[in-house]
């Protein structure tokens, strides 16, 4: 089984822009566990179009990951190590790492003013957010990944058999080309014009169909398409057409649509438009990414070996650092575009540092972070290894 070193680095690419994306946040006019006095449009507008795109690819990149899993192991083994990798981490951050972003933003509205030490028993009332602390916040990511793999057991049961495989390796396959390209994005934009108006995200699980339905394709896609060499090579040989679809798509929503952000929440030709554009950005971000990745990133190195370990623990950490920082950083009397740049740097070398020096050294906290136990041997060991 030849290992996909430019899958690696995607997903490696796309947790990192979170600091970014994060760090953004407080900056710009939409609710956030911190905010910075005053916004920037241009910030806002940057993660709007960001926000379009990020989740569909990191959810692509799962589902790859999810077919490659299987092919070296049981699906009942599987589902234990997703136990282990991704519920477990999950359980952990709910009570004890996200709880300090609570925290703080309680704090910011005024609605707390004792200690973190006192205020973090409230987390143990199993009283959810926004009535209480317990919270899965950025986690929500995780909670819905866990339960997808759930809930396909039985279709990926079923296409562990030697038949359905053959099947879906051939099928695939078909997908080479930017003509037949066009009818997963046909269901993107039925999943658009189906539930966008009528359930906005939230990231709840319960009744946030839209985003249930739109994630769960994308992780079906990766999975169903990470069989297929010839998928791979026609995202390569079609990346340049991919990516101009991807740009010119852009361009109009900017245009149009983002600037300044003004996304349509009513039925109408504007909103049928704004779903085509949607669904145009988001298929060929992700093919034109494959493609570019695979051109130029499809080999190994030290470095990839590292972060390709390190990123679900950075993942984990990421928002709470973020947010904790950010809380001292909004009260500065400083330019808006400074404090975000000292947020965006700080946040990385404080993540950055618990990894390095706590989350990957002890077996405890590599269990809880979703790490597997053993560290790699060397780096050399590392680049190679095909697991």
């Amino acid at each position: 089984m030849k290992r996909l070193y430019f899958i690696d680095w995607l997903r490696v690419l796309a947790f990192f822009t979170l600091i970014l994306f994060h760090s953004a946040m407080p900056f710009v006019d939409h609710p956030w566990e911190v905010k910075n006095g005053d916004h920037s449009t241009v910030l806002y507008t940057f993660i709007t179009w960001f926000h379009q795109w990020r989740l569909p690819l990191l959810f692509f990149i799962s589902g790859v990951g999810i077919h490659f899993s299987l092919q070296k192991r049981s699906v009942f083994r599987f589902f234990i190590e997703r136990v282990q990798r991704l519920f477990i981490p999950l359980l952990f951050a709910m009570f004890f790492t996200i709880p300090l972003q609570v925290y703080v933003e309680y704090l910011q509205k005024g609605k707390v003013h004792t200690s973190y030490f006192k205020f973090y028993p409230e987390v143990w009332k199993f009283i959810p957010y926004p009535d209480g602390a317990l919270s899965w916040s950025h986690m929500w990511f995780v909670v819905y990944l866990f339960t997808f793999i759930f809930l396909l057991i039985p279709l990926l049961l079923l296409f562990k058999t030697r038949v359905l495989s053959t099947f879906k390796t051939k099928f695939s396959a078909f997908f080479n080309n930017p003509i037949a390209l066009l009818v997963p994005a046909f269901v993107i934009f039925v999943i658009y014009q189906q539930n966008f108006l009528k359930y906005p995200e939230q990231g709840s699980l319960v009744d946030d169909w839209f985003v249930f339905f739109s994630s769960v394709f994308y992780v079906q896609a990766g999975y169903f398409f990470a069989a297929s060499e010839r998928f791979w090579e026609g995202c390569e040989k079609y990346r340049v057409i991919y990516l101009v679809t991807a740009l010119t798509a852009t361009m109009v929503l900017l245009v149009r649509y983002y600037t300044p952000v003004r996304i349509p929440r009513e039925e109408g030709p504007g909103t049928t438009f704004y779903f085509v554009l949607v669904t145009l950005l988001i298929w060929n971000t992700i093919l034109s990414a494959i493609g570019y990745a695979r051109k130029y990133l499809n080999k190994p190195s030290a470095l990839l070996a590292y972060l390709n370990e390190a990123v679900f623990p950075f993942f984990i950490i990421h928002q709470t650092v973020i947010v904790g920082l950010g809380y001292l950083v909004v009260q500065l009397d400083l330019n808006l575009w400074i404090k975000f740049l000292m947020l965006s740097a700080g946040s990385a070398v404080l993540i950055f540092s618990f990894y390095h020096f706590i989350i990957r050294r002890t077996l405890i906290t590599r269990f809880l972070y979703g790490m597997k136990l053993k560290r790699g041997a060397s780096s050399a060991q590392a680049v190679v290894r095909n697991e």
